[in-house]
């Protein structure tokens, strides 16, 4: 007589998702975009509570009141050392350094005063951000994580986006560094390297705004630029990368530090 099994089927596994219950995070550029896209991802996710650093302090004040945690909202300049000064950052578990703007032209026709305007919030606003952030958490013996918004134009030379291009080639770089100096204390580093997302933050390309005027609207010109400038044959989606940024930050990505994910559809093969 044979041994009769049983003809149920094994239980499905279903994957969790990142949980950050009890984390305290912070996310720069918060109004819109990657970081409000970041932003709704994490609250969902269950953090405990967000810290939200914008200029643009009527959309943050709009967008934050839609969220289901607490908030903390920081209005100012990232690149201000006052605003750091002045920030509460006690308990911080994560961070995302995302603020920044865009800009484009020949390195022959770019005055010191636009490099600096690129810079100030992309770069130094990324140090004094990660400055905060890691002795803020340091200072809770625990640990974390970091990720700081990169972009592919820092890993890919084009004509005509020196000072954003190099921003972000900086960005790269100083990830790894605090990633070296973050590791005795546990708290993990990482870059993140997009390729064309549909973000406010092309409004201040002309380029963009001549493809818009000459397609008739955003959603063209995206879809435009996106076929010829992707394998994809597209632009990402702010919750594309949201969703990336979480996987960067949680617990499953815990072996890794010091790396950029570059997630632009194949623009920088």
């Amino acid at each position: 007589m044979g041994l009769l099994l049983s003809a149920s089927a094994p239980p499905c596994y279903t994957r969790p998702m990142p949980n950050f219950e009890n984390a305290i995070v912070l996310v720069t550029g918060a109004a819109s975009g990657i970081g409000a896209a970041v932003a709704t991802r994490l609250a969902a996710d269950g953090a405990r509570k967000l810290i939200l650093a914008d200029l643009d302090e009527d959309r943050l004040r709009d967008f934050a009141f839609s969220l289901p945690c607490a908030r903390e909202l920081m209005i100012g300049d990232v690149a201000d050392e006052g605003l750091w000064a002045t920030a509460d950052l006690t308990g911080l578990t994560h961070a995302v350094v995302n603020a920044g703007i865009g800009a484009g032209s020949p390195i022959a026709e770019t005055s010191l005063a636009e490099w600096r305007r690129v810079m100030s919030p992309n770069l130094d606003g990324a140090f004094l951000t990660l400055k905060a952030a890691m002795r803020a958490i340091k200072s809770t013996g625990q640990g974390g994580a970091i990720v700081l918004t990169a972009s592919a134009a820092g890993l890919k030379a084009e004509p005509g986006i020196a000072a954003y291009g190099a921003s972000k080639a900086a960005v790269i770089h100083l990830a790894r560094i605090a990633a070296k100096e973050g590791g005795p204390d546990r708290i993990r580093v990482n870059a993140i390297a997009p390729g064309g997302v549909e973000t406010p933050i092309w409004n201040a390309v002309p380029f963009f705004q001549q493809l818009v005027t000459n397609t008739g609207s955003e959603e063209a010109a995206f879809a435009a630029m996106g076929a010829a400038g992707s394998l994809a044959g597209r632009f990402a989606r702010p919750e594309e990368i949201a969703a990336q940024i979480a996987f960067l930050l949680s617990e499953e990505c815990g072996f890794v530090t010091g790396a950029c994910l570059v997630s632009d559809g194949g623009y920088s093969i």
